[in-house]
């Protein structure tokens, strides 16, 4: 498969929009990045996740990074064939091809097994990776949902944020790797992964994923 190592803009537009109800809308990404999250964090419940605007491929909306002992590594949710800026996001299929779930639980559980919070949300995650979904929409709301669920964005703003970076477990060999997947923060932090999103620095970004990390990637049919 040819490899890829360019990653465009991931949002359109940078910022959240103006959803239904006056609520702002965001992008439905696949476990999106830190900075994702600490919008939301924002907006508290004021928000809705936009299931109309077209699907753009090599994007984070099947796609997301993950620390590895080598650094960010992809993970991709292939999907069926689609018509291109055509088809909205909410009617991209996924598809089962090459066991993905199989090996996104795996590349978790190999790149998160040692951290402090794995064995405690495992159970949580687990079954997104048992079961089979028919919709790439449908799929990354139910993720996006347990995630917001784990993080407890329904509590008010804490007094004093914890500043950026956090720790890592390949930090040591590493550095900081910025902005990957929520999934790094909540293994790596646990409870208190909260307080890292109120951090100003992420807040400012007038991207989510200013910072994420460039990594080879399998291009998609």
């Amino acid at each position: 498969m040819e490899m890829s190592h360019t990653l465009e803009a991931e949002v359109t537009p940078p910022l959240p929009r103006e959803g239904q109800g006056g609520k702002v809308a965001f992008p439905s990404f696949y476990l999106a990045p830190v900075s994702y999250y600490a919008r939301l964090a924002q907006y508290g419940g004021g928000f809705v996740v936009d299931g109309d605007e077209p699907y753009r491929k090599q994007t984070l909306r099947n796609r997301c990074y993950i620390a590895s002992p080598t650094g960010p590594m992809a993970l991709t949710v292939p999907v069926v064939k689609f018509v291109p800026y055509r088809t909205p996001m909410r009617d991209i299929r996924i598809s089962d091809h090459g066991r993905w779930r199989h090996l996104h639980w795996t590349a978790l559980q190999s790149s998160y097994g040692r951290t402090p919070f794995f064995e405690y949300l495992a159970d949580d995650l687990a079954p997104f990776y048992e079961q089979r979904w028919e919709f790439l929409f449908d799929y990354n709301q139910a993720l996006q949902e347990r995630v917001c669920d784990l993080l407890d964005l329904s509590q008010p703003r804490p007094a004093r944020p914890r500043p950026m970076p956090y720790y890592q477990l390949f930090g040591d060999r590493q550095g900081f790797m910025p902005d990957l997947s929520i999934v790094d923060l909540l293994f790596n932090m646990g409870p208190e992964s909260i307080y890292y999103l109120h951090d100003p620095k992420l807040l400012d970004s007038p991207q989510y994923s200013l910072n994420t990390p460039m990594a080879p990637v399998a291009s998609e049919e």
